[in-house]
């Protein structure tokens, strides 16, 4: 009687041919490593957003940490300090989300946009 084989014999359970599992395993590696150096080159990046004209710049960096804030004299108006908050929320959340934004292009660049093939 002929031998039958349910897709854990032989080729591995279900890998239908594919990629054998060092490879896989060496794949998964490689994108681990240049996703470590991806987050290390982000983290030391700094993004720069305005807000009210430029009466406001922040600085953060890829880590999401305030670097510097500077504001532009004029718009210290002791009579509207609410203004003054609201450009400064404005300005670091910009800075903030640039970051996270190339962050997020870094990331699915470093593992082509998934992991396709791996499982």
């Amino acid at each position: 009687m002929a031998r039958k084989f349910n897709g854990y014999g032989r080729g591995g359970a279900g890998m239908g041919g594919g990629m054998n599992m060092s490879a896989m395993i060496k794949k998964a590696q490689k994108m681990q490593e240049e996703m470590v150096k991806a987050q290390e080159e982000l983290g030391n990046k700094e993004y720069t957003a305005t807000a009210g004209g430029g009466a406001v710049t922040a600085v953060v960096k890829g880590s999401n940490n305030l670097v510097s804030l500077k504001l532009d004299p004029e718009a210290v108006d002791p009579d509207d300090v609410e203004m003054l908050q609201d450009l400064i929320v404005t300005a670091v959340n910009q800075a903030l989300k640039q970051a996270d934004e190339e962050s997020a292009a870094i990331m699915k660049q470093a593992t082509g946009g998934g992991m396709p093939g791996l499982f």
